[in-house]
């Protein structure tokens, strides 16, 4: 089997409200990228990419041109194996993660459909029936975001990510946090997100003032060292997000003693091959992985389901379905979440089918 063809649309998704988060950051509508890769035994296979303003060294008007870049080593690559075609890639085009996180994705398709297996068996074995999600809290008003999480929790939502830091107000933190803990109760897992958007000093007036309370913090800072001096300075266990993006930041996130939980996200790393040896890595240092990646529909949340649903028991702590925040849904049949928790699609591959009307006409074709 070998790639005979190149598709990519553009899609617009607006999230169902506005996710505000530290230093300015906003998340409305922003575009992500579906890519179909031809081949010549008639197979087809999905990805999609879709980085968000200002949290990535990335952006989505970059994904068409990485794409006609590494083109001439598209065509013609076999989907068999699919660690070594993309090694091909990354001495061919150095950087571009993102960009090649959708190839990845669709070679893993491919893979899966020409065997006749669903994604998760190719990464390593199903190790559960379903996952359990969690649920992000846009960074408004203390008693909004409580509201918020108390309708999450009433659908089985049992862990909630607070975000922060949008007034960079670190009482108002403190207090969105107290609220959250106080709307779901005892035993739901919530953690106060900053997106690197913290000084030190918020932070830990942040952490300090709510220590007493069963929470986490999530990467309030931008460097490693820093998000250690906070964890240090308050006691609060630590997940690491933008500072996790290779092999060698989880060990240097290890050794600082940050390392309690990480988001391993496709974006990220590269895709799904690239995951998998973070996700060995991270087994083996004794972190909790949140699988997911780092925005999207109904194509890469299938594909952060595979790999959840391949994680081995004991090192997930949960995934998201990032196609439930925004529309449209680009591949009606993607599962949905029930009862706080969602299973992987079935059938081979990704087991999704993108609706071709809603994508419209391709920006890129290539062949």
């Amino acid at each position: 089997m070998k790639v005979t063809g190149i598709t990519l649309w553009s899609v617009d998704l607006t999230s169902h409200e506005t996710y505000y988060m530290a230093e300015g950051k906003t998340c409305d509508t922003v575009k992500t990228h579906v890519l179909c890769l031809d081949t010549d035994t008639g197979l087809k296979g999905w990805g999609e990419v879709c980085p968000i303003p200002h949290y990535l060294p990335a952006f989505a008007d970059g994904v068409p041109s990485a794409i006609t870049e590494m083109a001439p080593e598209i065509l013609g690559i076999s989907p068999f194996g699919v660690d070594a075609p993309m090694r091909k890639l990354d001495g061919f085009l150095q950087g571009h993660l993102h960009a090649k996180s959708i190839v990845d994705m669709a070679l893993w398709d491919l893979f899966g459909k020409a065997t006749e297996q669903p994604l998760y068996a190719l990464l390593g074995g199903r190790t559960r029936a379903d996952m359990p999600l969690y649920h992000s809290i846009t960074c408004i008003a203390p008693d909004e975001m409580a509201r918020i999480a108390r309708e999450a929790h009433a659908t089985g939502i049992r862990q909630f990510q607070v975000k922060l830091g949008a007034d960079a107000d670190w009482q108002a933190d403190a207090e969105r946090l107290t609220r959250v803990r106080k709307a779901v109760g005892d035993g739901p897992l919530v953690y106060g997100d900053w997106n690197c958007g913290a000084t030190k000093l918020h932070a830990t007036r942040t952490g300090r003032a709510v220590a007493h309370l069963d929470v986490m913090l999530e990467q309030p800072c931008k460097t490693l060292e820093d998000c250690a001096a906070v964890r240090q300075a308050t006691g609060l266990p630590m997940k690491i997000d933008e500072g996790a993006y290779d092999l060698a930041s989880l060990m240097r996130a290890h050794e600082l003693g940050v390392l309690d939980a990480v988001a391993l996200k496709l974006s990220k790393f590269g895709g799904l091959s690239a995951m998998r040896r973070a996700r060995d890595l991270t087994v083996h240092l004794g972190a909790e992985i949140c699988a997911e990646c780092t925005w999207g529909s109904d194509i890469v949340t299938a594909a952060s389901l595979h790999f959840a649903a391949s994680t081995l028991q004991g090192a997930l702590l949960n995934t998201c379905d990032l196609s439930s925040y925004v529309s449209p849904r680009i591949a009606p049949d993607c599962p949905t979440r029930k009862d706080g928790r969602i299973a992987p699609p079935e059938g081979p591959g990704l087991g999704v089918t993108p609706d071709l009307d809603l994508l419209g006409t391709p920006i890129l074709e290539l062949v």
